[in-house]
C-alpha cells in the first residue's frame, strides 16, 4: 500500500506539472519547450529558503511561485513574439540555462551535491506510518483547487478568447484582442502552476538534484498532455496516472518482456 501510495504521489505531482503546460500548450497554442526551468525553480526555492530551519515553508512556497511568475513575464516578454519554431528553441535553452545554474553555481545551490536537510511539511506533525497518506491527500486536495480553478478560467471569456488565439491569431487581433497581453497571461500562470508542482516533488524527494531536473521532464509532460487531449485538463490527469503506471509496472515484469517493450521506466524508476 505504502509503494501505491509513492506511486500515486509521484503521478499527481506529474499531473499537476502538466496542467501547467496544457495551460500554456492546450488552451493557449504556446510551444513550450522549457517547462522544466519552472518547476526547477520551485523545488530549489522551497529547499533553500527552508533548509537548516530557515523560513517557514510556506512562504518559501509563495516565494518560489512569484519567481517562477517573475522567470516567466522575463522569458514572455522576450519570446512570445517569436513564431513557434523559435520559442520552443528559446524555451528549452532558457530551462538549460537554469539547469545548468543550479549544476554549477555551488555557493547558491550546492552543485551537484544537492540539497537537502530543508523542511518538510507535516514531517514530525504526524505519525510516521501516516504521513505520506496525509501529504497524498494534501496533494489531492492542492490538485483540486488547482483544476477547479483552471476549469473556471477555460470556461471564461479570458479563456475563450485564448482558444481563439490558439486556433487563429489574426482573427483574435482583427477583434481588437491584446494577443500579447493574453499569452503572456498564460505563460506566467502555466508557469506558476508548474513551480508549485516542482516544491511538491522536492518535499516527496527530500533532497533536489540538478539532473533531476532533465530536458526529459518537459517532453514527459508533453506525452501526458497528449495522452490526456489538448486543452482537457481531466484528461492530463488521467494521462498522468496513466503514464506513471506504465513507467512503473515494467520493473515488475520478467527481463525479457521489458527489452521487448525498449526498456521502458527502467530510467524513470532509477529516478525516483
Amino acid at each position: 500500500m505504502s509503494y501505491l501510495v509513492t506511486v500515486f504521489t509521484l503521478a499527481a505531482i506529474y499531473g499537476l506539472f502538466s496542467l501547467g503546460l496544457n495551460l500554456q500548450w492546450g488552451l493557449g497554442g504556446l510551444v513550450n519547450f522549457g517547462h522544466v526551468a519552472f518547476m526547477t525553480i520551485g523545488a530549489y526555492t522551497v529547499a533553500l529558503l527552508t533548509r537548516s530551519g530557515g523560513m517557514p515553508w510556506g512562504l518559501a512556497l509563495l516565494i518560489g511561485i512569484a519567481l517562477a511568475g517573475i522567470l516567466g513575464v522575463i522569458i514572455g516578454l522576450t519570446t512570445l513574439r517569436l513564431r513557434e519554431d523559435y520559442l520552443a528553441i528559446v524555451t528549452i535553452g532558457m530551462a538549460e540555462i537554469v539547469r545548468l545554474i543550479t549544476n554549477n553555481e555551488e555557493w547558491l545551490t550546492q552543485g551537484t551535491r544537492g540539497v537537502f536537510g530543508y523542511t518538510i511539511p507535516l514531517v514530525g506533525a504526524v505519525p510516521p506510518p501516516v504521513y505520506n497518506s496525509l501529504f497524498a491527500l494534501v496533494l489531492a486536495l492542492t490538485i483540486g483547487v488547482i483544476f477547479w480553478r483552471l476549469e473556471w478560467l477555460a470556461r471564461s471569456p479570458w479563456g475563450r478568447v485564448l482558444k481563439a488565439i490558439r486556433e487563429d491569431e489574426t482573427v483574435a487581433i482583427a477583434l481588437g484582442k491584446d494577443v500579447f497581453v493574453y499569452k503572456l497571461q498564460a505563460f506566467v500562470l502555466g508557469g506558476m502552476v508548474a513551480a508549485l508542482a516542482g516544491a511538491f516533488l522536492a518535499w516527496q524527494l527530500k533532497a533536489v538534484y540538478p539532473s533531476t531536473f532533465s530536458a526529459l521532464i518537459t517532453f514527459e509532460a508533453w506525452t501526458i498532455v497528449a495522452i490526456g487531449g489538448a486543452g482537457n485538463n481531466l484528461g492530463v490527469l488521467v494521462g498522468a496516472l496513466f503514464y506513471q503506471f506504465y513507467t512503473t509496472i515494467p520493473r515488475f515484469l520478467p527481463e525479457a518482456i521489458k527489452q521487448s517493450l525498449g526498456g521502458a521506466g527502467s530510467k524513470r524508476c532509477k529516478l525516483f
